[in-house]
């Protein structure tokens, strides 16, 4: 069992039957009053991050989560085809409710975390940073950095990101894939 005191950031543990994850702790401590453990918490099922205050009379079961390599093959029509890292004959489908807005980053052939929970597929973990082709980016005019120097651009995968003057069509770009923010430029289109 955890007390509210074990509830620090990366810690999983069951809240109405659901896992969540941790993601900010903090302590409150009131004049005269019993100290409380300030969250933010995320479903992991769901996605939803909630803030939520935890007295010190209240335990949690720590959430038993699998995680798993696998390699994303496809999407098509709504459902995204996996298989297993290892044995590519092993595969299997989740749908879109199931990955959310993580499939603006997923492009065929990527290595991917699958996250277990009671033997379900509830979530999947991309890496941080993706490498990604440009296929459109409007021309940068010099003198236009109004806006902080930033272009529209769309990625391979269909996204469109945010990313420098200097970026052009054909450039491969580095993505923070939790931020959704452009990080560099791996390489530049010959």
């Amino acid at each position: 069992m955890l007390s509210y005191s074990d509830l620090k950031p990366g810690t999983v543990f069951l809240l109405d039957g659901q896992p969540y994850i941790v993601l900010e702790f903090a302590f409150l401590r009131m004049q005269q009053r019993k100290p409380v453990a300030q969250t933010k918490i995320k479903n992991l099922i769901s996605g939803k991050i909630i803030s939520r205050n935890f007295q010190p009379n209240e335990t949690f079961q720590e959430a038993e989560i699998n995680y798993r390599d696998v390699k994303f093959l496809y999407g098509h029509r709504g459902k995204y085809f996996f298989c297993e890292a290892e044995n590519p004959s092993k595969r299997f489908e989740l749908d879109e409710g199931q990955i959310s807005e993580l499939k603006t980053f997923l492009k065929p052939n990527s290595e991917v975390e699958i996250i277990e929970f009671e033997g379900k597929i509830i979530n999947i973990n991309l890496p941080i940073k993706m490498d990604f082709k440009v296929i459109e980016a409007p021309p940068g005019i010099k003198g236009d950095t109004a806006q902080g120097g930033t272009k529209a651009v769309k990625i391979e995968t269909g996204a469109t990101i945010n990313a420098p003057l200097f970026i052009e069509a054909g450039d491969i770009i580095r993505i923070n894939t939790q931020t959704g923010l452009y990080t560099e430029r791996v390489e530049k289109y010959k």
